[in-house]
């Protein structure tokens, strides 16, 4: 299985970024997927979640409004759109593979929620 990240860069407080992620190797329809990030000193965090089929969505309150998840099922590929940034959302961003269903965005992303993990792709946003 393999989950490739690319889109990520640096950018202006109030620009915009778009994030991608091409999945192989793994039945990418079955699975729910999500945008984890890190940041350093703080650890992971859920950024957002969607669901196998697209018509679920979830998101942290810190992006609720600016960051748009989707995915295209034809084309095996995750995306998260990323409006308004902040220089709080600077961060190493992760695609994510989700175990069962999607978790709760006040948990802790690890081992028992993800399946699959990206590589990362940084996002740094100047004030």
């Amino acid at each position: 299985a393999q989950l490739v990240e690319s889109g990520g860069g640096s950018v202006q407080a109030g620009g915009s970024l778009g994030l991608s992620c091409a999945a192989s190797g793994f039945d990418f329809n079955a699975y729910a997927m999500g945008w984890i990030r890190q940041v350093p000193v703080k650890g992971l965090e859920w950024v957002s979640t969607i669901s196998t089929g697209g018509d679920t969505t979830n998101y942290a309150d810190s992006v609720q409004g600016r960051f748009t998840i989707s995915r295209d099922h034809a084309k095996k590929t995750l995306y998260l759109q990323m409006n308004s940034l902040k220089p709080e959302d600077t961060a190493t961003y992760y695609c994510a593979a989700l175990i069962g269903s999607m978790p709760s965005m006040t948990t802790s992303p690890g081992g028992d929620s993800v399946a699959y993990w990206g590589q990362g792709t940084q996002v740094t946003v100047s004030s």
